[in-house]
């Protein structure tokens, strides 16, 4: 189980260096850059950032992406969503079936206890406390 995924982790990464530089486009190649991130990775995770609708894209020797939402208005569990559905802690599978004891399980109830739990700790989240959190404004 994987909280946190790469593409998760550097679209996180992409986010906040983009709301460092809101109402700005930044290239692709300058996030990587800056972030550390391997480019074409990168350029897969900014469209489907684009396709949620969390950043726009422009063509042209003044393009890239910037953010289309205010940080404030982001949260981790909005981008893990976006990559991986919500966290689950148990899809209650045994050998890629459904477990036949999933309706009686008596450890399901505090599984789905703290999914919810961990789901509305990451709603709390946002991109614009990560940049508090960094010493970047927000």
């Amino acid at each position: 189980m994987k909280l946190l995924t790469k593409d998760t982790d550097y679209a996180v990464r992409a986010i906040v260096h983009l709301a460092r530089n809101t109402g700005a486009y930044r290239s692709s190649r300058e996030i990587a850059l800056a972030e550390g991130i391997p480019l074409q990775f990168l350029r897969a995770i900014l469209q489907r950032l684009r396709k949620a609708g969390l950043v726009v894209s422009r063509e042209g020797a003044a393009g890239g992406v910037k953010l289309d939402a205010r940080p404030e208005d982001i949260t981790v569990s909005d981008i893990m969503k976006i990559f991986h559905g919500e966290i689950r802690l148990s899809e209650c599978m045994f050998r890629k079936r459904l477990c036949a004891h999933r309706a009686t399980c008596i450890l399901r109830a505090r599984i789905k206890a703290i999914e919810q739990m961990v789901n509305r700790e990451f709603e709390k989240v946002t991109v614009a406390t990560l940049l508090g959190d960094a010493g970047g404004e927000s």
